[in-house]
């Protein structure tokens, strides 16, 4: 599955029919928004050697981190420094996925399994042989019947949810065997209001305690791959539905029990959840809310040579502006930009890289109107929507190059 965004051109003519388009899924070549290059390009400014270091509690080497660092340069399009994040990954991976530099001997670790599963699909490794490790039996081997990834660790058993969303993804991706039941698996942490909760649980969640904007739009991305699936179409639908309804009026959301206030990291992550279930409005919004957070080009101060970076919150904003960005204060600022960006491609100001074209007229009401894409890829999924209803095309290769086999519509 990809992440990375791209803006979709308004049709001109027949406006009656097309009013306001957006891509979801799209491929790494995006053309994204100023204030998306510009967290990129703070992003991969703050690695070291490849990784994203820690100078707090003596200093360490965050994989995690790291990798949320790929995601986001991918996309923004910026490939070659998710391409030096993974070869950094693969030298270090049994340091992510094992506890064995710690001395939890024997030890495998679902989520971060599943994590870089993920990065070596998205940025076009082989995930069999990475770093040496398979990863996709590896992953498969912390999969329970029941679909529950699970640690292998003297220290417990700490998987969650947004690590199973990870392992959805992946093995979605690697069409395995254990891809159906992890997704089954998945849709039982769904609660009644249409959230999904953090920590795993056997039984369908029950009850709306302890709501989380981030496992949502976790959730919801690793799901669209599978969304022709009923089950996983009315999860998806119920889950969307409820991230509107949390959604502030100045476009922001809070994220779970200890961060629930408004927070630019939970706000991306919904933007990019709500861009890619076609609702874009509501993803436009909560773009906007992140890019008002964000380091301007023209910077004074202490905050002048972080350009692109964003504040986690009001209080961040206001410290930063003060104070500059501090290594007490880096590792916030580097999670919030890193979480953030995927939902930068939804601001408004990206330039258009998909375009549709057709009658140049208006058309009689109830007549079928052929419309040409161009600049998407084969597979890419399209949104289109005339305000009240919206269509999901997924163009074929001979689709994009064939005006006589283009989407048909009704006006």
């Amino acid at each position: 599955m990809r992440t990375t965004t791209r803006r979709i051109s308004a049709l001109v003519a027949a406006p009656a029919l097309f009013l306001g388009l957006a891509s979801g899924l799209a491929p790494a070549q995006a053309d994204p928004s100023p204030s998306g290059t510009s967290a990129a390009t703070w992003l991969a400014g703050e690695l070291t050697n490849g990784v994203m270091h820690n100078p707090n509690f003596g200093g360490f080497d965050d994989y995690g981190l790291t990798i949320d660092t790929a995601f986001a340069e991918l996309s923004m399009g910026n490939t070659s420094v998710a391409t030096q994040i993974r070869t950094v990954i693969a030298a270090h991976v049994n340091d992510y996925i094992t506890g064995e530099s710690f001395g939890d001997t024997g030890s495998t670790y679902a989520g971060p399994t599943a994590k870089t599963l993920v990065l070596a699909q998205r940025t076009g490794a082989d995930p069999t042989s990475f770093g040496g490790v398979n990863l996709v039996s590896k992953l498969e081997g912390l999969v329970a019947g029941s679909g529950r990834i699970s640690d292998v660790s003297t220290f417990g058993d700490n998987a969650n949810t947004i690590g199973q969303t990870f392992a959805v993804e992946g093995l979605t991706n690697q069409n395995s065997p254990k891809g159906g039941a992890a997704t089954s698996y998945l849709l039982t942490q769904q609660c009644p209001a249409g959230f999904f909760r953090l920590d795993l649980g056997d039984a369908q969640c029950a009850d709306n305690a302890d709501p989380d904007t981030d496992v949502t739009a976790f959730a919801v991305l690793a799901l669209q791959a599978r969304s022709s699936q009923p089950a996983v179409e009315s999860a998806l639908a119920k889950a969307v539905a409820w991230l509107k309804s949390t959604q502030a009026a100045d476009g922001s959301f809070g994220g779970g029990a200890v961060t629930a206030s408004p927070n630019t990291n939970s706000t991306g992550l919904a933007a990019a959840a709500l861009g890619a279930s076609c609702q874009v409005a509501a993803a436009n919004k909560a773009a906007a809310y992140v890019r008002s957070f964000q380091v301007p080009a023209g910077q004074t101060g202490p905050l002048a040579t972080e350009v692109g970076a964003v504040a986690y919150d009001t209080a961040a904003k206001t410290a930063g502006q003060t104070n500059g960005i501090t290594d007490a204060t880096s590792d916030q600022w580097r999670r919030a930009t890193a979480q953030a960006a995927a939902g930068l491609s939804w601001d408004s100001s990206a330039k258009p890289t998909v375009t549709l074209e057709g009658p140049a007229k208006f058309v009689k009401s109830g007549s079928r109107v052929y419309a040409t894409i161009s600049g998407a890829a084969d597979g890419e999924r399209i949104c289109l929507s005339d305000g009240t209803t919206t269509t999901v095309v997924v163009p074929s290769l001979r689709q994009i190059r064939s005006p006589s086999a283009a989407p048909e519509m009704v006006a």
